[in-house]
């Protein structure tokens, strides 16, 4: 778990699709669906720490473009939680994300042009909110969506990092009801969560001198890379 609140950190000020790897450590060491719950409050945690390091970076036309979305896919992740077998969730979120990052990499080498104004169709705006929505409240896997989503949009690093830090702590503050209406959340999350603070901050700080010294072309490979790394760990 300690190592877990260090890679949250981390991801939060750098490389967004590697908090997922701290989703698949809880999910070991803890009932898939419960472990949900448990590492939220991690993550909100990590999500104040990256909106202090990036509070003024982030696109908020991105981002009223989005959150209207994520609600339907919260509803209906909730519905599938209740449904679903651990396994087959995170499984298939596994498979989706790693189709993504396939198109993603063939759009790349198809187009010489690095940016596109993608973000800003609405139905690509519908498409990654519902999604986003799903994932976050299914697996907590939604940061490798966000990262392809904008990756795909050609955002400049900070831009890209800020507008993630206020987007997720808006997204996970409105799951809390929801993960506590299922039963899934509990008084000792939030110890741990206090427990676990420091380790989150210490992963911030790291995270955050690793993306200031990090050019952009290599930011933009490393997150494709991460988006990788989080879309094997929930197929493992």
């Amino acid at each position: 778990m300690a190592l877990a609140a260090i890679i949250i950190g981390f991801s939060k000020t750098a490389l967004g699709g590697l908090a997922v790897i701290s989703v698949a450590i809880f999910a070991t060491i803890l009932p898939a669906k419960e472990s949900t719950a448990a590492i939220l409050l991690l993550l909100i945690v990590g999500d104040l720490v990256a909106v202090w390091h990036y509070r003024r970076d982030a696109d908020w036309s991105l981002i009223r473009r989005l959150l209207p979305a994520v609600l339907p896919g919260l509803v209906l992740g909730s519905v599938f939680l209740r449904i679903a077998s651990d396994g087959v969730l995170r499984r298939g979120i596994g498979v989706v994300l790693l189709a993504l990052l396939v198109l993603q990499l063939f759009l790349k080498w198809r187009n010489s042009v690095p940016t596109s104004n993608a973000h800003e169709h609405r139905a690509m705006s519908w498409t990654a909110g519902t999604a986003v929505g799903f994932t976050t409240m299914t697996a907590n896997a939604a940061g490798a969506v966000m990262t392809l989503y904008l990756s795909a949009s050609g955002i400049e690093k900070r831009r890209f990092i800020g507008t993630n830090a206020w987007f997720f702590l808006i997204v996970n503050l409105v799951k809390v009801p929801f993960s506590v209406g299922l039963g899934l959340m509990h008084w000792g999350d939030l110890g741990r969560a206090g427990l676990l603070a420091p380790l989150i901050l210490l992963g911030g700080v790291i995270g955050y001198a690793t993306a200031r010294r990090i050019s952009q072309r290599r930011f933009d490979v490393a997150v494709l890379l991460a988006s990788a790394v989080a879309a094997t760990a929930l197929l493992v």
